[in-house]
């Protein structure tokens, strides 16, 4: 597998190699000697999305290696990407079953794509099956409307694992809008998460003079307003995820007399905010936060039934990349486009911070030394920018995006111009067929653009 320098470099990682380079150099060097294959991603809700590769059509034990590597990563982007629980390869039947009987069998990180696309998300048994011919299945797609409600008296929050913003409108008219610190991560009681929310909601909702709609921007995979998958949540043992964690917004809508509640994704509330500031549709909405969030709005202004979790999809194909803290998969967004990012990048930076700091904090403190001229934080923001612009091609191999909204802590103040302008030039570079406009919104809608999104998602009235 060849794996190629950027022209862009990250200047704190000289071992980055982007994936869409890696894939654009693959498929140049197959060219002629390819044969297609299909991959379908079942979710079990009446979704099936279909892809149309090609691998190389020699058969020798390189050729195969090379393959099966570039299949698992395209597998590894489209669970969290796409999310599915029953995977339909139609391609040679020596490498589904080397994906099927041994990674996906016996590699650790793949078990946790296996445990938590099977029960958690979609409550059945996470396959992998070999589907030629008759039996590889049609797509069918559905499509889903998201927010851009309007009127009344409206609450919402979005929470980030370091803190909750907390927003409240009457009438369109903004009467609330700040930040509740939190550190949810290690937190195994379920009542200092509740406690925490609750808290947020009241303090908005004592600005107005009633409560009729309630929105929450939230990290993690949701299902009718329940948590299936979330990392804020990763502390809770499971048997009090289920029984105080799932249920807790249906509590929550009791709590405020039995008016609509809306929990979405907070990948999905960016890209919402993006297309209602900007009125566009085809929006990737990104948030670098504590993790990283994503969400898209398509071409007729509605979300699909995608996870979006990009935060676990491989950007950097280097084996021995950075690895991801929760699943231990190397080379994922999160470490890449995210708070975690920037701790990461301190050492090589030569930023000390003492040990016990935490990670927001040391996003702060690298922000203070932005602020007054310190020449190390611009290198941290340049990184990002080089990581950003090679990540968005390769999500351009999947999404139809034509314009990218960029939010999250990390984009605040200067270093956010700094990671849009080399995200930019990356693009230019290296993918000048690609036209995608990548913007930041105002300064107060990097911070609170998601919780105000937010705000439109429940319709008032409704059950």
């Amino acid at each position: 597998m060849e794996l190629i320098v950027p022209e862009v470099k990250p200047v704190l990682d000289a071992e980055f190699r982007p994936a869409a380079l890696a894939w654009r150099a693959f498929a140049n060097r197959i060219a002629g000697q390819s044969v297609p294959i299909r991959i379908a991603v079942e979710q079990g809700n009446g979704s099936t999305y279909v892809f149309e590769r090609a691998i190389d059509r020699d058969t020798s034990s390189a050729a195969t290696a090379v393959n099966l590597r570039f299949l698992e990563r395209e597998l590894k982007f489209l669970l969290w990407a796409v999310g599915g629980c029953r995977i339909h390869i139609d391609a040679p039947e020596l490498l589904v079953g080397l994906l099927r009987d041994y990674i996906y069998r016996y590699s650790p990180n793949r078990l946790f794509d296996v445990d938590i696309m099977g029960p958690l998300i979609y409550g059945r048994p996470f396959e992998i099956l070999h589907a030629s011919g008759s039996a590889f299945p049609q797509a069918s797609h559905v499509t889903l409307p998201l927010g851009r409600h309007t009127g009344g008296c409206r609450v919402a929050i979005d929470k980030g694992a370091s803190d909750i913003k907390a927003y409240a409108e009457m009438d369109g008219e903004k009467t609330f809008a700040s930040e509740f610190k939190w550190d949810p991560k290690p937190q195994a009681d379920p009542a200092y998460h509740y406690e925490h929310i609750l808290h947020a909601l009241r303090a908005a909702a004592a600005t107005l003079p009633r409560v009729d709609a309630i929105g929450v921007s939230s990290a993690g995979v949701y299902v009718d307003n329940e948590a299936r998958v979330a990392s804020l949540f990763r502390g809770v043992p499971r048997d009090k995820f289920q029984s105080d964690i799932v249920p807790m917004y249906h509590r929550i809508r009791k709590e405020f007399g039995g008016i609509p509640v809306v929990v979405a994704n907070d990948g999905s509330v960016s890209a919402l905010a993006g297309s209602m500031s900007l009125n566009r549709n085809r929006v990737l909405g990104v948030a670098f936060g504590s993790s990283l969030a994503a969400g898209y709005v398509d071409g007729t202004g509605n979300i699909t039934t995608w996870l979006d979790e990009l935060a676990f999809v491989p950007v950097d194909m280097n084996p021995l990349a950075p690895a991801d803290e929760w699943s231990g998969d190397r080379g994922c967004g999160v470490q890449y486009l995210s708070q975690q990012a920037v701790n990461r990048l301190l050492g090589p930076a030569g930023i000390d911070v003492p040990a016990d700091m935490g990670v927001p904090e040391r996003l702060e403190h690298v922000q203070a030394l932005m602020k007054k001229g310190d020449p190390r934080p611009p290198k941290i923001y340049q990184t990002v920018g080089a990581y950003f612009g090679y990540a968005l091609a390769h999500y351009a191999n999947y999404y139809d995006i034509g314009t990218v909204l960029v939010m999250g802590r990390v984009t605040t103040g200067e270093g956010g111009d700094i990671i849009l302008q080399v995200a930019n030039e990356v693009l230019a570079r290296e993918f000048p067929h690609l036209s995608i406009d990548v913007r930041l919104p105002d300064e107060a809608s990097r911070r609170v653009g998601q919780a105000a999104a937010a705000a439109s998602l429940p319709q008032i009235g409704a059950a």
